[in-house]
This record gives C-alpha cells, structure tokens and sequence, in this order.
C-alpha cells in the first residue's frame, strides 16, 4: 500500500459505515412501534408489525454480514466455512435488486481469504447501482484460495473512479473517507492475503478480479504452510448469535 492507515482512524471508518448501514432499518423499526404505541387501526397495526418484521430481519443481516467481513473473526489464524459466508452473503443482499451466483466450493479457508471473498462482493454490487446479476467464483490449492473473480451486470452498471482507484490500492490513505472506507479496507485484506485487485470490462459485464502477486513466496517448510495440515478453529457465523460477539 502507498501509505499505512492510522488504526484508530481506520477503525472510526469502519465503525461510520456500519452505523450507516443499519441506522435505516432501526429507524423503520422504532417508527413501527410508534405506530402501534397510538393504536387504533387494525390494518395500520398489521402493516406495522410486518415494518417492525422486516427491518429487524434487515438489520440482522447487516450486522452479521458486517460481523464476518469487517471484524477479528475471532483468534489470528482461524478459519471460516465459505457455506456459512454464502448464507451471510445472500441475507445481507436485496433479493428484489441483485441475483446471486454463488459458485465456490463449500469448504473451511482462512478467515482473510473469506473476508476478501464478501467485500470483493461489496465492490462488484457497487457496480451495479440499479441491481443486476452477480456472480463469484474462484480457483484454488490446497483449500486455499489463489483466485477470486467477481462479475456483475445490469443496467447502468458502472466501475466507480474512486472505487477502483482504493480498491486496486492506488489511492492514498490521507484521501479515504466514508464512501471510501469500503474499497480501500478491500485493497488492505487483499494485500494480507497476497493478491492484487484489478478490474475489466467486456460485453456489459463489469468484472473484478483478485489474483496471487507474482512475488508472493511459498512459506517454508516447517511453517504450517499447508492449510489442510494445520489444526485450526472453524468459525461459523451463519449459526453464531450476535451477543457472543
């Protein structure tokens, strides 16, 4: 990376986007009950509690999706089942906008490679602003993965300057700001794991590609290098409730 982000700030921005995130169903959430609080209506009642229903439902996905691609995600070293991220994934995006084609294998990978997986998806959705097709796929080694492709389509779909720009990790960190956070925590996830971000645009499908640094070095012998030989946690955060966070 360019420039090393300050950690306090970092995590100030990060924090920002997911209050962002939620404050809208939270909101709907206490505007129902202040709908139920002056009675009356049975038929507003109902269309309260199904807000009430809904958003709460949203909220949940927000932080659960938040939870896995922006958090510890528990101890240094641990893994994550690409089946509970693809349940993450699918409640956190709306169903009525964006399709997903989720075409990775279902199998534990470290929790970088994971979290790379969902805010690669994050990136790709911003593309598509007006909703579209989505799909991700990837290849891999020893239950590693050492590709990640992400391709989008729909109408009006675009490639954002300042996305591509923190997310293929050429903007600076002096420039990141709340619409950037995103991409650029994006640019650093890939970096820890030992890829590069570039993007590409052929036949209206916008696609966004992590790739293994040519410079990237095999870990020596010894080093627990070998995903499948190293006796690490599972984390599953599909079935995991929020308070034991």
């Amino acid at each position: 990376m360019p420039q090393s982000p300050d950690a306090l700030e970092l995590a100030a921005l990060l924090c920002s986007k997911v209050c962002h995130d939620v404050v809208n169903p939270v909101g709907a959430i206490i505007n129902g009950l202040e709908v139920l609080d002056d009675g009356g209506d049975p038929e507003l009642s109902a269309i309260a509690f199904d807000l009430i229903r809904k958003s709460a439902e949203q909220a949940s996905a927000k932080l659960q999706f938040a939870r896995l691609a922006f958090g510890a995600a528990s101890s240094a070293g641990a893994t994550i089942d690409l089946g509970d991220a693809e349940v993450v994934m699918r409640q956190f995006i709306d169903s009525d906008k964006v399709t997903l084609d989720w075409r990775l294998p279902n199998h534990s990978v470290p929790k970088d490679e994971a979290k790379l997986v969902l805010n690669l998806l994050l990136v790709g959705i911003a593309t598509i602003p007006r909703g579209g097709a989505i799909t991700v796929d990837a290849t891999t080694d020893q239950m590693r993965l050492t590709a990640i492709s992400v391709q989008s389509s729909g109408s009006n779909a675009r490639i954002p300057d300042d996305v591509e720009r923190f997310a293929s990790g050429k903007g600076q960190w002096s420039e990141v700001t709340n619409h950037s956070i995103q991409p650029y925590y994006t640019s650093l996830i890939a970096d820890i794991v030992g890829m590069d971000i570039a993007f590409d645009w052929r036949d209206d499908v916008i696609a966004v590609e992590a790739t293994s640094k040519a410079e990237a070095q095999t870990a020596p012998d010894g080093d627990s290098a070998r995903f499948e030989d190293a006796e690490e946690p599972v984390i599953s955060f599909a079935t995991t409730p929020l308070r034991s966070a």
